[in-house]
């Protein structure tokens, strides 16, 4: 009979992200709606179209920035003075989900990557519109 002796390492469990994961996803935002306004802004209806884009992605940030600052008018005083650790030590620990834990670094990662691919991939439309368009999209 062979015993294994296992190793149990508590890390720490975290359900919040990092502020740094809530910056870059407003960035990202912002880099999608800029590339939309630069290379999408011909047409009939150009100003009603970009108008609803800027409006749509502007309540997409504001409602957790809301929910944010509801919650630290809310919360106890000893919840919002928490020291904020560097992201290199975020990434290290464990995050919990609802469907299980993962490493920070991977839950940063699946938080970004759809929002990085639209952003990238809107610039590289635009791009080629421009490019391939009479007179340059105009």
């Amino acid at each position: 009979m062979t015993t294994h002796a296992h190793h149990i390492r508590h890390r720490t469990v975290q359900d919040h992200l990092h502020p740094l994961v809530y910056r870059i996803v407003i960035g990202l935002t912002l880099w999608l709606v800029l590339s939309v306004w630069a290379f999408f802004n011909t047409g009939a209806y150009v100003g009603l179209a970009l108008a609803m884009i800027t409006l749509f992605f502007l309540v997409i940030v504001a409602i957790p920035v809301v929910l944010w600052v509801t919650w630290l008018h809310n919360a106890a005083p000893a919840e919002t003075r928490k020291p904020v650790e560097s992201f290199r030590d975020w990434e290290s620990q464990d995050f919990a989900t609802w469907t299980g834990g993962l490493s920070g670094r991977e839950a940063a990662m699946q938080i970004l990557l759809p929002i990085a691919a639209v952003s990238i991939g809107m610039t590289i439309f635009g791009l080629v519109f421009y490019l391939a368009a009479p007179n340059g999209g105009y």
